[in-house]
């Protein structure tokens, strides 16, 4: 979850921004579409994974969180190991 944040702080320039399990894209301010893609791209940079164009658009949809989020990226890097 830390390390996700930092790339959100990262992609949407606020140090002072943070997350919870529960912090949805509409919690955050500036996300649209554009800064979406931005977040997916700077995610699989930072650790080295790809998602499908259904788990990348999940993460938008309604009750999908950042803890899910997260817990996609754990999965994909356990899969990596």
């Amino acid at each position: 979850m830390k390390q996700v944040q930092d790339v959100l702080r990262n992609v949407f320039d606020d140090d002072e921004l943070t997350i919870e399990p529960a912090t949805t894209s509409a919690d955050i301010d500036g996300w649209d579409s554009m800064m979406h893609i931005n977040v997916i791209i700077a995610v699989e940079r930072k650790f080295g994974v790809r998602f499908a164009a259904a788990e990348s658009n999940a993460i938008k949809e309604p009750g999908q969180n950042l803890g899910t989020f997260c817990a996609l990226v754990d999965r994909k890097l356990a899969a990596k190991a």
